[in-house]
């Protein structure tokens, strides 16, 4: 500590204290907005924010990144941007008021926080090199030298002719202070503003691209949907999930835009004997196939949210592995593990036997009579029936490699979940919601099923510990697709607790064991509990 800072009457009192903080919060502000204008220039994914988040989220144990997505569903990237930014706040505020003591220090601490993020763009598996590091470290230099010029403002100045360590009384350059203050939250400002155009701008060409697809006619369209399979009760989820409201589970805290017109999809590694590298028009120009396919999530709790039924038009992808040379470990093919890699450095495994034994396995370009949308993984992305999506909905690919089970743990696998995961039976109650008040009489109780690959050959409902009572199914799309179901129940007053269950046309009874979604997707039977008035 200075002899200036032992003099009782330099010591900062509560205007300047609330002034340091201000200025390392306004550090914090520069640091983070020049970031963020460089990585316009860069790519938005090397910004500080998304880079550490993207960090945190691949060093998380998969039972805190379970809790997550149970406790905020899709907005848990939105709640994990918001904590880094609160703590980013707090280490701002600690280095404003420490700058008031140990100008230098604070500064080296703005430097440090632009170190850890330059280690993590860098270190991120879409890492684009070195210079993934320029917008923290850009970042990080702005905001140390502002820290460093707004805390010199607010020291105490010395007397004219006095020694350097005399003090004139705690007085300190209030003028320079509101000058440097104001000019750094414009420029700030301006900062954030070039960022957000640059990214906009960057985005452009892929947002023109998604524009100008249009989807060729199907060679092999999907049958209507039977008439039946949608019955109108209020409260069940639609047959079809439309697009804005199809879940979305991935660890994207930004989403690619990729340009359609310059995306390529590469297929290699054992057992290919002819590589391939296509585009976008190489798959619009084969034929295309549209199925109704349900996907489900192995992060969807029972009862939970994190399923929905499209309908996806796509190439087979069995196909074109099969013009790649690729045979199924059946067939005597070496490779036992497809490895889809996406442009977020993504990597996702699938069986091979499964991929190519017949089920609708593809290359999808267009959900719902439209082409993907970017957060459902435009251009291209895999949808295979019967299979978890942490196994086989690729979002965003870029990359095809055969390889072996035994050679690659894959994102996933390496975090505890398992390699192999087929989607368990599992049925829901849509109607009535949990703690509802029905009036007493006859109630509607309706809700929908899945056994991709089987198919769903009976649903029942208990009440209370009463009897199953077999409820009336809907008409079948396909055994790829939930199926919905109602039970007319006549309501009597008191509270009530519902549960459903479902047997697959294996003849399989959903159990009624509860399991944890880790490692291969939740077993249980649905309940909710509702008053009847």
């Amino acid at each position: 500590m200075t002899e200036n800072e032992k003099d009782p009457r330099c010591r900062p009192g509560p205007g300047r204290l609330l002034l340091g903080a201000v200025s390392g919060v306004l550090a914090g502000c520069a640091a983070l907005a020049v970031a963020e204008a460089v990585a316009g220039g860069v790519r938005p994914q090397a910004g500080p924010v998304v880079a550490v988040g993207g960090a945190a989220i691949d060093r998380t144990p998969a039972a805190v990144k379970d809790w997550a997505i149970r406790n905020f569903g899709t907005d848990d990237k939105l709640v994990l941007r918001l904590g880094i930014l609160a703590i980013l706040a707090l280490f701002a505020l600690s280095l404003g008021i420490g700058g008031l003591w140990f100008r230098r220090t604070a500064a080296a601490g703005v430097l440090l926080f632009g170190a850890v993020g330059a280690l993590a763009a860098t270190g991120r598996p879409d890492s684009a090199g070195a210079t993934d590091a320029l917008p923290s470290v850009v970042g990080a230099v702005a905001g140390a030298v502002l820290l460093y010029v707004l805390t010199g403002r607010l020291a105490p100045r010395t007397e004219p002719h006095a020694p350097p360590a005399v003090p004139s009384g705690g007085d300190w350059d209030r003028r320079g202070f509101v000058i440097a203050a104001s000019t750094a939250a414009v420029a700030s400002t301006g900062a954030a503003l070039l960022g957000r155009s640059l990214t906009g701008a960057g985005g452009r060409d892929a947002v023109a691209s998604r524009r100008n697809v249009v989807l060729p006619a199907p060679a092999s369209p999907a049958p209507a949907v039977p008439k039946g399979a949608a019955p109108r009760i209020p409260g069940l989820s639609p047959f079809l999930t439309p697009n804005a409201d199809f879940y979305r589970v991935d660890t994207a805290l930004v989403v690619p835009r990729v340009d359609a017109t310059t995306w390529k999809l590469r297929i290699h590694g054992a057992g290919v004997t002819r590589p391939v590298t296509l585009s976008y028009a190489d798959l619009l120009r084969r034929d295309l196939v549209e199925r109704d396919i349900t996907l489900t999530c192995v992060s969807n709790e029972v009862g939970g949210p994190y399923v929905g039924n499209a309908r996806w038009i796509g190439v087979r992808l069995a196909d074109l592995l099969a013009e790649c040379g690729v045979k199924p470990p059946s067939k005597g093919g070496p490779a036992d593990q497809l490895v889809a890699r996406s442009v977020d450095g993504m990597t996702i495994g699938s069986p091979v036997e499964d991929v190519m034994d017949g089920r609708d396995a593809l290359l999808a370009l267009g959900m719902n009579g439209e082409p993907l949308p970017f957060a459902h993984g435009f251009p291209v992305r895999m949808v295979v029936a019967g299979l978890y999506g942490f196994v086989s909905a690729c979002k965003w690919i870029k990359d095809i490699e055969l390889t072996t089970f035994a050679a690659h743990d894959l994102y996933w696998v390496e975090r505890g979940w398992a390699r192999r995961a087929p989607i368990k039976t599992q049925s829901r109650i849509d109607t009535p919601k949990p703690f509802a008040r029905p009036r007493a009489g006859t109630v509607m109780v309706a809700g929908v099923a899945w056994a991709q690959r089987r198919g769903i050959d009976k649903v029942e409902v208990r009440v209370d510990d009463g009897p199953w009572q077999e409820a009336r199914l809907a008409a079948e799309d396909t055994a790829d697709t939930w199926r919905q179901w109602t039970l007319p129940w006549q309501a009597t007053k008191g509270g009530h607790t519902l549960t459903v269950r479902a047997t697959d046309r294996t003849g399989a009874v959903q159990t009624g064991k509860r399991t944890r979604t880790i490692p291969d997707g939740a077993d249980g039977w649905h309940s909710v509990v509702v008053t009847v008035d």
